[in-house]
C-alpha cells in the first residue's frame, strides 16, 4: 500500500515536472528585453504611422524556436502576452541562447561563443528525451510493479532534472557574463550605441526552474519504490 501511494505521488510529480519542461521548451519567453533607442527606428520591424519626434520602445522575447520583436509606444498597453501588435518580426532561434553571427562571417559583431549554441541545443533535447523516456518506462512498470522499470525510469527522471539544471545554469551564466546588450542590438550594428536595454528572465525560464525539483523528487520516489519491491522479493 505504501509503495502504491509513493508511486502515485511520484507519478503526479513526474507528470507535472515533464509538462513544465515541455512548456519551457515550446514557448519563447526565456529571455525578455525592452530596448529604448530614442528616436531610432529599427529596420524591418513593422510600424504604423509614426511621428519623427516620438520615442518608441522595442520588446524582445526569445526561446528555443523563435526570436521575436515588435515596436510599441511607451504609453501603449501592449504586452508580451496580450494586446500585441498585429505584425511582429520573428526569426528562427533554434540555437538560442548564445549570440549568432549577422551577415558574412567573419563579421565585426560576430561572437565566438556562438560555437556553444549547438551544445545548449543538444542538452535541452537530451533532457526532454530523458524525461519522456523515464515517464514511458514508468507507465509500463506501474501495472506490474516492475522494480527494474521503476529504477530505470526513476534514473531517467533524475537525469532529466540534472540536465535542465545545467541548462538553467548555462543560461544564467550567459545572462550575467556575456554582453547580452550587444546581442539584442546586433541588427542595429553601431547605429544606436547608447541604447538602453533592460533584461529579464522570462516565464519559460521560471517554468523550467519549477519543473526541476518536481522531476528530481519524482525520480527519487520511483527509485525508492524499485528498491522496496526488490527487497520484498
Amino acid at each position: 500500500m505504501r509503495i502504491g501511494a509513493a508511486a502515485l505521488a511520484g507519478g503526479i510529480l513526474g507528470v507535472v515536472g515533464t509538462l513544465c519542461f515541455l512548456v519551457a521548451f515550446g514557448t519563447d519567453y526565456w529571455l525578455v528585453a525592452i530596448e529604448n533607442c530614442g528616436q531610432f527606428l529599427q529596420p524591418g520591424i513593422p510600424t504604423q504611422d509614426k511621428d519623427a519626434n516620438r520615442t518608441e520602445l522595442i520588446l524582445h522575447h526569445e526561446g528555443f524556436f523563435w526570436r521575436c520583436m515588435f515596436e510599441v509606444e511607451p504609453s501603449s498597453k501592449a504586452s508580451l502576452f496580450s494586446n500585441q501588435p498585429e505584425y511582429k518580426v520573428c526569426i528562427h532561434g533554434y540555437l538560442f541562447p548564445l549570440p549568432v553571427a549577422i551577415g558574412d562571417v567573419p563579421n565585426h559583431i560576430y561572437d565566438a561563443t556562438a560555437v556553444f549554441r549547438g551544445f545548449w541545443t543538444l542538452l535541452i533535447i537530451a533532457a526532454l528525451v530523458s524525461a519522456l523516456t523515464g515517464g514511458s518506462l514508468l507507465i509500463c512498470g506501474v501495472p506490474f510493479f516492475s522494480q527494474k522499470l521503476y529504477k530505470v525510469g526513476g534514473a531517467f527522471l533524475i537525469a532529466a532534472a540534472g540536465l535542465f539544471l545545467v541548462l538553467l545554469l548555462l543560461f544564467v551564466l550567459w545572462m550575467e557574463v556575456v554582453d547580452v546588450k550587444r546581442y539584442i542590438l546586433q541588427e542595429k550594428g553601431e547605429n544606436c550605441p547608447n541604447a538602453e536595454v533592460s533584461l529579464f528572465y522570462g516565464l519559460s525560464f521560471m517554468v523550467a526552474a519549477t519543473g526541476i525539483p518536481l522531476e528530481a523528487v519524482s525520480g527519487l520516489l520511483f527509485l525508492m519504490c524499485g528498491r522496496a519491491l526488490e527487497a520484498r522479493r
